[in-house]
């Protein structure tokens, strides 16, 4: 029997000393410090970055968003996706290699799996014996972190969307809701699979950055590469033994560049898509390196035409600040400062006017034409505001309520309000409108003023 489908070898990753891997390490505590911290810092009264669904409200520090605040979601993502076509096309996937979930998290398990069943040869070794009292226990131990870990990371994402400390005190006493219990064990179980035992798998199979980000390379894109012309032909030796006499080149075929991969290619055979630009391989051939007595860099990172042409850094580093990425840097600028000018300028308040559609014109005491509307005022300040309310367009069309409207704090409130016309003032038909809310806070000073566009009825 033939099988079409190669068994799936289990990776072992050798941990790996060197300026890459602190790198590594160092972005791991940051975005760990960042997730598990920020939803635990508070703002005033409340959660500093909570995202409020049922309420449509997101709080992120000082900023209070509604739905209608979309544009910025859509200035994020446009950040988000050109600030990736910009590292990719500087130095390929440091995304994927220093801040990828995929990646931290994986790195976070196999740092407890080192903890707990011992390096690489230990690891191969306890996988391959029978199972014995020291296996269960150790295997055991080490998914009860790993599970503890994965429940923790669920908790904590679920707590920006419901208040963390509310959440906690409901799972203590066992009163969650079912739907944040199934999200917290749903992101719990994608964790504990994903970092635990998918890892590389979700990377080289299930990612689609893998398979796009050959069209963001060019040849003067920083990539991990094999100095093939140094280190060609590869064979073994002795240390105290002259490379060039035994006709050899740099590399001593120790293989560790392999081991310490976690995908588990061999940067030797060149650029692969399964490359996540991790360094691995550069800081263990660098150790190598400088027990052989041989110079570092046989593994590096570099550019295609750096190799072939035998640049110098100053030389690579002008090749990479190229067009194409003074390009993404130059939008990158624009869009971030156009963000940051809109939520500089935002406006405390939004106000929404709908014309009450089960109430057309009509003609009320006094021989007056009364149109009826409905006002949507969402108040993003943090403090309480009061709002007066004027209109115009229309000779002689007058508030028929109450002009001024006090909104809570980050609240949204709505209001009927009615305009009357004096009849034949105008002509049947449509006509312009606008309405004119001003802001004031507690002391009555005036904080802003919107204007919000309608239409007045005149039946025939």
């Amino acid at each position: 029997m033939v099988s079409l489908y190669a068994a799936t070898q289990k990776i072992y990753p050798r941990s790996v000393q060197g300026i890459f891997a602190k790198w590594r390490w160092m972005m791991v505590f940051i975005t760990q410090l960042v997730f598990y911290g920020l939803p635990w810092i508070e703002w005033g009264q409340r959660q500093a970055v909570l995202f409020d669904l049922g309420a449509r409200r997101f709080y992120i520090f000082g900023f209070v968003l509604y739905p209608q605040d979309f544009i910025y979601l859509t200035a994020i993502l446009v950040i988000s996706a050109f600030s990736l076509f910009l590292f990719t096309a500087v130095a390929g996937r440091l995304w994927c290699g220093y801040a990828c979930p995929q990646t931290v998290y994986s790195e976070i398990f196999m740092w407890v799996e080192r903890k707990v069943e011992g390096e690489r040869s230990a690891r191969i070794r306890l996988d391959g014996e029978k199972m014995s009292l020291e296996k269960l226990v150790k295997k055991t131990y080490k998914h009860i972190i790993w599970l503890g870990l994965s429940i923790w990371t669920g908790f904590t994402f679920v707590g920006y969307f419901t208040p963390i400390k509310e959440l906690g005190m409901e799972f203590f006493l066992g009163n969650m809701g079912s739907w944040e219990i199934f999200w917290v064990f749903f992101y719990g179980f994608a964790t504990y699979g994903n970092a635990g035992f998918m890892r590389e798998q979700v990377c080289k199979y299930m990612c689609p950055y893998a398979r796009f980000q050959s069209a963001m390379f060019d040849k003067d894109t920083l990539i991990v590469t094999y100095d093939a012309e140094r280190g060609e032909p590869r064979g073994a030796r002795s240390k105290k033994a002259d490379p060039a006499t035994l006709g050899l080149g740099a590399c001593v075929d120790c293989t560790l560049c392999v081991q310490v991969c976690p995908t588990g290619i061999d940067i030797r055979k060149g650029l692969q898509y399964e490359c996540i630009g991790c360094g691995a391989c550069a800081d263990v051939c660098d150790t190598v390196m400088d027990k052989v007595g041989y110079p570092r860099g046989l593994v590096k990172y570099s550019t295609e035409n750096a190799m072939k042409n035998h640049w110098t850094k100053e030389q690579t580093w002008r090749h990479v600040f190229r067009p194409r990425v003074l390009l993404y840097m130059g939008i990158l600028a624009v869009v971030v400062m156009a963000l940051m000018t809109s939520l500089g300028l935002r406006k405390p308040f939004k106000v929404d006017v709908v014309r009450d559609r089960a109430s057309l014109a009509r003609i009320v005491s006094g021989g007056k034409i009364e149109n009826v509307y409905r006002l949507q005022i969402m108040n993003a300040a943090e403090k309480a505001l009061s709002f007066h309310l004027e209109v115009e367009g229309l000779h002689g069309l007058e508030l028929a309520t109450e002009s001024n409207v006090t909104v809570a704090s980050t609240e949204s409130r709505w209001i009927s309000v009615r305009l009357q016309l004096p009849y034949d003032v105008a002509q049947p038909g449509s006509h312009p409108i606008e309405f004119h809310i001003k802001s004031a806070d507690d002391s009555g000073q005036s904080v802003s003023e919107l204007k919000e566009k309608s239409v007045f009825l005149v039946p025939r």
